[in-house]
């Protein structure tokens, strides 16, 4: 893995980039825009895009490029920007071959309690990042890192995306970061937290005038990273459009984030 860690004690690290692949043009245009801005602002990030949809409400969704040329692309973004790279697996076989190429292993939270998957992906080595179920508690997360560690990696996080809250909706239990703190690197995801699943019949509806807020709040607690979907068009991406951020959102928010933190974690 490149020299790339996460620690809530540490300046805040963001992951980011598009909800799936669109096309290898698409993803390096993502890349180099995400990687000025980052580096204008000062904070070292992940780049973060799927291969593979497979969680869609509709069979006619689009899913992305597939594996075998997602990530060549992927590869291609991380020697081209030297930018460490997150890709989610869905399948136990794909683990081995993702490890090759990616830094870090995410887990859907749909598949968070998979224990064979998480399992397999523990067992690359690379660092394992778990998103937590919409379906879970806070307190769920402690199994989950026992999983993890039994295949000999201590390399760990895990990622606060939302609960379910009735239907079509989420809602972010603030409590979760406090005790998820204590066992490992916390992320918020500020983008799939805000998202509204199956709100819009065939897809998934979301809010994003209330990232800012949400991300915000999440930051005031002092945790290791952000996770935030960008997207040049977001209202013509494949998925996830309704919560995505447009670069320029991207940038005022971090530039924002990146103050409280460092107000947060000052060493008083």
């Amino acid at each position: 893995m490149l020299n790339f860690t996460f620690n809530n004690d540490a300046p805040l690290r963001i992951i980011a980039g598009p909800c799936q692949i669109e096309s290898e043009e698409h993803g390096m245009m993502m890349a180099e825009i995400l990687h000025g801005i980052c580096n204008d602002v000062g904070v070292r990030w992940v780049y973060k895009s799927s291969f593979d949809k497979a969680n869609r409400s509709s069979i006619n969704s689009k899913r992305g490029v597939g594996l075998k040329k997602g990530l060549r692309i992927l590869e291609k973004i991380k020697k081209e920007f030297d930018v460490p790279i997150l890709t989610d697996v869905h399948e136990v076989d794909q683990c081995g071959v993702v490890g090759e190429v990616v830094d870090i292993i995410q887990i859907p939270a749909f598949l968070c309690r998979q224990t064979d998957l998480v399992v397999a992906a523990a067992e690359t080595k690379k660092t394992v990042n778990v998103k937590k179920g919409q379906f879970l508690s806070y307190r769920d997360v402690d199994n989950i890192k026992v999983k993890v560690n039994e295949a000999w990696n201590d390399q760990f996080i895990i990622t606060e995306r939302g609960t379910s809250f009735g239907y079509n909706n989420l809602v972010v239990d603030m409590r979760g970061f406090a005790y998820m703190k204590k066992l490992c690197p916390v992320i918020f995801d500020g983008t799939h937290s805000v998202q509204q699943p199956g709100g819009q019949g065939t897809s998934s509806g979301g809010d994003r005038t209330m990232v800012e807020p949400l991300c915000m709040s999440a930051v005031a607690q002092g945790i290791a990273g952000v996770f935030l979907e960008v997207h040049d068009n977001p209202d013509s991406a494949p998925s996830d459009g309704p919560n995505m951020l447009t670069p320029d959102q991207f940038r005022k928010l971090i530039t924002k984030l990146k103050i409280l933190d460092s107000t947060v974690k000052q060493k008083l």
